[in-house]
């Protein structure tokens, strides 16, 4: 299926790029979700008259973006959870709770698809770094650290 993006898409292409992608991937996610359109000549027409706009809206994201990663670059987060003698937490700590932290001690908002846990959930006591991905482009690394709460006798 051919498609044209309407936004930078990760891996996949630049702003206005006409690319082949899987049926699945364009029906589902990508045309419903607005970051596509099938590349139709009449599709094609209408992306060229708005292809100004939506480099002007791209370029803004960027900008808004760049600001929030400066103000996120080794931002260091606290949290406490109960931990066992040998550093592991009961539970674990995955991007609802890095989201919630994150907010609550700073005075930028994220939201939890920008938060990378590459090796999934966070399952122990320490400093972890993250990977805050806020565009296609710009990425921040935050650290986090996670320790354990004082047991109540």
């Amino acid at each position: 299926m051919d498609i044209i993006l309407l936004e930078k898409i990760h891996k996949l292409g630049n702003l206005g790029d006409k690319v082949k992608v899987k049926s699945g991937f364009g029906r589902n996610y990508l045309i419903p979700s607005g970051k596509a359109v099938s590349a139709t000549t009449e599709n094609i027409a209408k992306f060229e008259a708005r292809r100004a706009e939506l480099e002007k809206l791209h370029q803004e994201a960027l900008s808004l973006a760049n600001g929030r990663a400066e103000k996120l670059n080794d931002l260091s987060v606290s949290m406490s959870r109960r931990a066992s003698a040998e550093g592991k937490l009961y539970g674990s700590i995955g991007t609802v709770d890095i989201v919630e932290a994150v907010n609550e001690q700073t005075d930028v908002e994220l939201v939890k698809h920008e938060v990378r846990l590459p090796d999934g959930p966070i399952r122990n006591i320490g400093e972890h770094k993250l990977i805050i991905q806020l565009h296609a482009d710009i990425s921040s690394t935050i650290v986090v650290n996670i320790v354990p709460t004082e047991e109540e006798s």
